[in-house]
């Protein structure tokens, strides 16, 4: 009975979600109502949905887990490259897709380009997308682990990994199912709710830690370290070459939140369909990009709550020590399980319930919106545009059923992710998770920039040569051995945000290189009004 009233509090949680997800079923007799809502969705609720897709499992675990381990707001500053990022997008990409009234995003590529450019991107996000919420997927299933754990003792690594793999599969399924039913409104409207579950969760976290803290604030500012937000990298060693090293190998610094984490959110926020087509489901531009600048602003104070609470339990655990505070088998702590322990065990029944519900919150959030996105694209660049006579009811069963193709992908991506993490417990959330879109988001971005602003470059030849080299350039920045392995002595490894970066400019050099075909120059524009 100990656990009721959170069961309660749940069962509640899930049955509105699904409920709202299938009561959206009739609006979907069309494409453009199922993928982007007939373009009819207030800009309140699309700022709603980006959160939503944005703030996932990972970071409702990853972010206090990050200010646990570094006591301070340097995570947060990554706001700055996020707003100034998102200001770009509106004004560059979002009329830019409007204009051309693009369902995929990848679309535009075969219009500058040609069909092999938009179908390797679009195959492209999908695989990078797959892998990357497939990753943040077991991240909400680290609490039902835990609750096992705390119910029958400590269990092997065989049965955690069980654990993970049902846990993960069953809110998958969960949410593919309104998902297929109700496409983007499906998500839309339930991101809302998700996004109001997750805030209401946050207050009461914080307030709840500051009653349980001696000197309420003050207990917490005094375990606050320094940089408490902007850190300049300034390096031990004297000398420009010694600064830059420290600037592009470190996570969390000012130069990383001004030009790579804006690079970063100009890919994840202007050319990944599971973002941009929340945007696109707006009214007009200009709701759209208002939408997406405010979700940057709102970003910052819930980012910084996520990372407040991070510290607020350091104090806590200072003043009231627990033994039972999960530790790996060599005794290390488990700094990503330090929040999920402290919810199970220490909070009372019903909000127990409600912050376990904002962390389903935000992993089915992020997964409805990465399923209909995926299906969208998938069906979109490799299947309807072979069949421009199909009937709209056979479309839309082929986006339901790419849904589902795409759920069990996922999953699957889902339960390797688990059972590497059960084998390596100090695997950290928030660098394996964005670390993967780096790799491949790069070239992305990289190929788009071309198509926007040199009108006379770049072919399908030398878009997929560039790609490959933009993926491959990442590979071996981020890779020490490899380095090493070609006689480097002092291997310089790039930090995650780093990584598009790094991609984008490659890919960039390597297209530049191939002239477009002048039929394509002659179809398109260079730069959006």
């Amino acid at each position: 009975m100990k656990f009721f009233l959170d069961a309660v509090v749940l069962l509640a949680y899930f049955g509105v979600i699904v409920g709202i997800g299938l009561s959206q079923r009739k609006k979907n007799d069309s494409v453009e109502g199922y993928t982007l809502g007939d373009r009819q969705i207030a800009w309140w609720a699309v700022l709603a949905s980006i959160l939503a897709a944005e703030i996932s499992a990972a970071t409702f675990l990853g972010a206090p887990e990050s200010g646990y381990t570094h006591r301070n707001w340097a995570y947060a500053q990554f706001a700055i490259g996020t707003i100034l990022a998102r200001i770009i997008v509106s004004f560059l990409f979002i009329p830019l897709f409007y204009r051309h009234g693009v369902i995929s995003l990848y679309e535009y590529l075969e219009t500058r380009f040609g069909g092999v450019t938009r179908r390797f991107a679009s195959a492209t996000f999908a695989i990078t997308r797959v892998l990357a919420i497939g990753t943040r997927l077991y991240v909400a299933a680290i609490v039902v682990v835990l609750a096992w754990q705390l119910w029958k003792g400590p269990v092997a690594p065989e049965m955690q990994f069980l654990i993970f793999a049902v846990a993960l599969t069953v809110i998958s399924l969960l949410t593919a199912v309104y998902t297929m039913v109700g496409g983007i409104r499906a998500v839309i409207w339930t991101d809302f709710i998700q996004v109001s579950v997750l805030c209401a969760a946050l207050v009461f976290t914080i307030f709840f830690l500051l009653s349980k803290l001696p000197e309420g604030w003050a207990s917490a500012q005094a375990v606050i370290e320094h940089p408490v937000f902007f850190d300049f990298a300034k390096p031990d060693e004297p000398g420009l070459a010694a600064w830059i090293r420290n600037v592009l190998t470190a996570d969390y610094t000012l130069w990383t939140a001004i030009i790579g984490i804006t690079i970063l959110t100009m890919s994840t926020h202007g050319i990944d369909q599971d973002t941009v087509q929340r945007m696109l489901t707006a009214k007009n531009r200009r709701q759209s990009a208002f939408a997406t600048i405010m979700s940057g602003i709102v970003d910052l104070p819930v980012v910084s709550a996520f990372i407040f609470i991070g510290v607020l339990l350091y104090a806590y655990y200072l003043h009231h020590p627990d033994p039972t505070l999960p530790r790996a088998a060599d005794g290390t702590l488990e700094t990503r399980n330090v929040f999920p322990h402290f919810i199970l065990t220490q909070m009372p029944a019903g909000l127990r319930g409600l912050v376990v519900a904002g962390i389903m919150a935000t992993a089915m959030g992020s997964l409805s919106t990465a399923l209909n996105a995926l299906a969208t694209s998938f069906a979109r660049d490799f299947i309807l545009y072979r069949t421009p006579d199909m009937e709209e009811s056979r479309r839309i069963k082929i986006l339901r059923w790419s849904t589902f193709g795409f759920a069990i992908a996922i999953i699957f991506v889902g339960v390797v992710t688990s059972y590497y993490v059960t084998y390596h417990p100090k695997t950290q959330i928030i660098p394996l998770v964005l670390g993967i879109l780096g790799f491949t988001f790069g070239s992305l971005l990289g190929i788009f920039l071309v198509g926007i602003f040199f009108k006379t470059r770049g072919n399908d030849l030398g878009n997929v040569i560039a790609m490959v080299s933009g993926f491959v350039a990442v590979v071996f920045c981020s890779n020490a051995a490899i380095q090493t392995s070609v006689g480097i002595a002092e291997p310089l490894v790039l930090a995650f945000p780093w990584r598009i970066a790094c991609g984008a400019l490659v890919t960039i050099l390597v297209s530049l290189c191939f002239k477009t075909p002048g039929h394509r120059v002659i179809a398109t524009a260079a730069v959006p009004a």
